[in-house]
């Protein structure tokens, strides 16, 4: 059987990718979190621009995080929802009233 260079590449893909753990942002438990921040921005009526203007980040780096891209730490989320004019501690008990109503929903 001949086997081209091409199959060769995906079948050690396939091992090595397999064998990876999943990322933390890529878990059914972040998967919420780039949602809020959205709605956190928009929210504020505020661009993807206009919000990393005000964070000193660039546009794209908004976006990498509302799409779970690149995963948020606390003190980003803390500077995300100032910079969206709002109580950080108030910003995460709401996250966490909507994570729990869900978790509760798929009981």
């Amino acid at each position: 059987m001949i086997v081209s260079d091409t199959e060769l590449v995906s079948i050690g893909l396939d091992t090595i990718i397999g064998s990876m753990a999943t990322k933390s942002q890529h878990s059914s438990a972040y998967r919420r979190l780039p949602e809020f921040l959205r709605c956190l921005r928009e929210e504020a009526e505020l661009t993807q621009r206009e919000l990393g203007a005000r964070m000193g980040k660039p546009q794209s780096w908004i976006y990498n995080c509302e799409t779970a891209n690149r995963r948020v730490d606390v003190t980003e989320f803390i500077e995300w929802a100032t910079s969206c004019g709002l109580n950080a501690a108030a910003a995460f008990s709401r996250f966490l009233s909507l994570t729990n109503n869900a978790s509760k929903r798929s009981k």
